[in-house]
């Protein structure tokens, strides 16, 4: 999985986690019907390929509305625990 630099998808996701969706330029986000992703390839491929693609992956527009991500913080899980899950189950 080495094509999908998970490093830098790692980094991206933390550095996006807090941003406030007022510090956000809407022309910036793109709506997610303009998101290339191959719907034949697994779940997890999927996941990665949308991390990869998108600037902002807590923030994206449907129909011109933004719309944001947010993980409870009501779980022991954060964001890059599921992450770091994901790629375990990819490595299998």
């Amino acid at each position: 999985m080495k094509k999908y630099g998970v490093d830098k998808i790692i980094e991206k996701i933390e550095k996006y986690k807090n941003m406030d969706l007022n510090d956000i330029n809407p022309d910036d986000i793109p709506d997610i019907k303009e998101l290339k992703i191959d719907k034949r390839k697994p779940k997890e491929e999927r996941i990665l390929d949308f991390l990869t693609v998108v600037e902002n992956p807590y923030v994206f527009k449907i129909n011109g509305h933004l719309v944001q991500i947010r993980f409870s913080d009501n779980t022991n899980k954060t964001a890059k625990d599921c992450l770091t899950n994901v790629l375990k189950n990819l490595y299998r």
